[in-house]
């Protein structure tokens, strides 16, 4: 394995399931099964639907904007600087509250290969395809269980 470093704006950018872009920093293959770290940018109002990896834990950190975080059944805000651990087998989901773009570093681990490929896939689906049935049809596909609405439907402001 070697040392990899990025600039800002560099890596591997697609499309994100929630809008805006995503940009891979690091892969599983490129960690020998170590994480995998994303970049992803979402607009305001915009998150996933709550989920649950059964072979990833997952970390969310605030880069920029304004997000909550829901944990189980616990909701909290998460301004820039704010982190969350999640083991696998929690359900969780994260929505941007802010007026403009928010973006948060995301890191799975083990390496997600699944996850990554669920990414590229959704990434390919014309806007028409797109939607919570063809968030969870992929996700299933990476042993992630789609398991409630997006948090702006579960617990509206």
């Amino acid at each position: 394995m070697r040392a990899i470093g990025w600039q800002p704006g560099e890596g591997q950018t697609i499309r994100n399931p929630v809008g805006g872009p995503l940009t891979f920093k690091v892969r599983a293959e490129q960690t020998n099964g170590a994480p995998t770290i994303v970049e992803t940018t979402a607009p305001p109002g915009e998150g996933p639907p709550l989920h649950v990896h059964a072979n990833e834990d997952e970390a969310l950190y605030t880069l920029d904007g304004t997000l909550r975080f829901r944990l189980g059944d616990e909701v909290r805000m998460a301004p820039a600087g704010a982190f969350a651990f999640i083991p696998r087998g929690t359900p969780h989901t994260w929505q941007n509250v802010g007026d403009a773009p928010a973006r948060l570093l995301v890191i799975f681990a083990p390496a997600a290969a699944g996850v990554e490929r669920f990414f590229e896939r959704f990434a390919e689906l014309r806007e028409d395809e797109m939607g919570l049935e063809a968030f969870r049809r992929l996700a299933s596909e990476a042993d992630t269980d789609t398991v409630g609405p997006p948090i702006a439907e579960s617990h509206p402001l």
